[in-house]
């Protein structure tokens, strides 16, 4: 790492530190890469692995046999052993997620969030344990995460609930492009004379974003951004794989699980060894299974199959552009650790030109970023704003039709840490004897205002309109009109928290009864998820 150090200042020396310890987590896909936060200094944190080696990420793996369960490196040494299942990507499987969701693995369901929780509790014993960060058992440890651009509710409160049941104090959550921002802004704040705006073009191991963020020395406002959940780093290692199997004549069925994990291993990498002058790719196959011969793959042939995705990319980013009606770039700062192939260096060039300014940090510049945010001294202010349109679904007609009430629009500028919540309030005479409310955030809404594009069920909640209702249990009971209810008033109050929490109070100011909700804590059961997503189809 090339992070600036004081002269005499050491890792090392636990005496420098405080009882309080600031991290920021960037939650990867494939890597879970930790920065700190001492005194305006954000070094990377390096883990020791199982064999004595350093490296400056942990392994967000899990390892399954039977009931028996292994996490972080523990995972990643079993993962040329046939008896254990080993789960990539559990990052992944957070979106369509939820607490009660399980995966289905080997005939069994696990608990998602117990292997979540059992991820990070391996995660925190390492930093106090095997990591540059010595001296932190007196310690709490105070973190800012990184989510994706796009992701939903229910990953943001998984990730953030994972991390406080494992005993970190949760600081709270940005995106990881904005994290990025401001790593880039920290870097180059000596060269900043006026505001400008930059394009954060962030792939990952197994997600895209892009942000268009106006920056100062001080001030970083997100105006917009756009996200792919299923593109990354990922998919080039499945592209890379698909190619080497056919040039040894087998197909991806005739492998065992645990056959192709190590070749996945194998072909991320020799993708992460790619340089602009590699004319062939060697992948041993022996790796993968014993007696299997080496296969050579043409780097012209695994970019002819890569250049679709990294297309798809490149639309995100101009329908971004086009939505915002942002005016000419200064800069795009090129992150992730997805964008190392070449291949997206080239063809962000050919778009961009010379603007393109690639992170020398592009695996770590986002946990960076997120331990500086965490560092109250470090004087930056970041403007988020909602990257979905969230809303709630209400009864109509006697309960017949339904109709969608967008509370908070797309764009809307979240309050920063430290500022009072984002509130707004609905009053009216009711006409239905129960209030049914199923809360939602979707990524379009059509010319008649209803939901259309990604859409992400948050949570549903019944009130009693009805005064007589009031301290009944409503689950079974029918939305009907209701002459006693016409006369009440009802007042909903919503207030969005720093990071995009919504909690809503729901008062029956006629009768005097109120309840509140945190909403986020989905209160439908969720169906098994399968350990590994669905293949993405490759384009011709």
């Amino acid at each position: 790492m090339a992070e600036v150090v004081p002269q005499n200042y050491s890792l090392a020396d636990p005496l420098r530190y405080s009882l309080k310890m600031k991290l920021g987590i960037d939650f990867g896909t494939t890597r879970i890469v930790v920065a700190a936060s001492d005194r305006g200094n954000y070094p990377v944190v390096s883990f020791e692995t199982p064999d004595g080696a350093s490296e400056e990420w942990f392994p967000p793996l899990v390892a399954l046999r039977g009931e028996e369960r292994l996490f972080g490196w523990d995972a990643y040494a079993r993962q040329g052993d046939p008896a254990w299942t080993v789960i990539r990507s559990l990052k992944r499987l957070l979106e369509d997620a939820g607490p009660n969701t399980h995966l289905e693995v080997g005939g069994r369901t696990v608990p998602l969030l117990d292997l979540l929780r059992g991820l990070i509790h391996s995660l925190k014993a390492a930093l106090r344990a095997s990591s540059t960060l010595p001296g932190l058992d007196a310690q709490t440890l105070e973190v800012m995460l990184g989510v994706p651009a796009h992701a939903n509710t229910n990953q943001r409160f998984l990730t953030a609930e994972a991390f406080r049941q494992s005993g970190f104090d949760v600081l709270g959550i940005l995106n990881e492009p904005s994290a990025a921002s401001i790593e880039y802004g920290h870097r180059t704040k000596a060269e900043i004379r006026a505001t400008q705006s930059m394009l954060v073009y962030d792939l990952g191991g197994g997600t895209f974003d892009v942000s268009l963020v106006e920056y100062d020395d001080k001030t970083h406002s997100v105006i917009a951004t756009e996200g792919i959940g299923t593109l990354g780093g990922d998919d080039f290692d499945h592209l890379l794989a698909d190619l080497a199997l056919e040039a040894a004549g087998l197909s991806t069925g005739s492998l065992t699980t645990s056959e192709l994990f190590r070749l996945l291993e194998e072909c991320r990498h020799k993708k992460e060894a790619l340089h602009p002058q590699t004319r062939k790719i060697v992948i041993d196959l022996d790796l993968v299974r014993e007696g299997l011969a080496p296969v050579s793959v043409p780097v012209p042939d695994f970019y002819e199959r890569s250049r679709p995705y990294v297309e798809e990319t490149l639309h995100a980013v101009r329908d971004m552009l086009e939505k915002s009606a942002a005016r000419a770039i200064d800069s795009l700062y090129v992150t992730g650790g997805g964008s190392e192939l070449p291949l997206v260096s080239r063809m962000l060039r050919e778009e961009f030109g010379r603007r393109v300014k690639r992170s020398a940090h592009t695996r770590s510049a986002t946990a960076i970023g997120l331990a500086i945010q965490a560092d109250a001294s470090s004087g930056y202010e970041l403007r988020e704003r909602f990257t979905r349109y969230f809303g709630v679904w209400r009864e109509a007609d006697s309960g017949n039709r339904i109709i969608f009430d967008p509370l908070f629009p797309k764009g809307t500028p979240l309050p920063a840490s430290g500022e009072a919540s984002l509130e707004i309030t609905r009053t009216y005479h009711p006409v239905h004897n129960i209030g049914h409310f199923r809360y939602l955030e979707c990524s379009q809404l059509t010319q008649d205002c209803q939901p259309a594009g990604d859409i992400t069920i948050w949570d549903e909640i019944l009130f009693p309109l009805d005064p007589a209702l009031h301290g009944a249990g409503l689950s079974n009971a029918p939305v009907s009109f209701c002459r006693d209810a016409t006369g009440q008033v009802i007042e909903e109050c919503y207030r969005c928290q720093a990071g995009g929490f919504v909690v809503v109070s729901i008062r029956n100011r006629t009768a005097g009864y109120e309840r509140s909700w945190s909403l986020g804590r989905w209160a439908v059961k969720t169906k098994p998820l399968p350990p590994v997503r669905k293949r993405r189809g490759a384009s011709a």
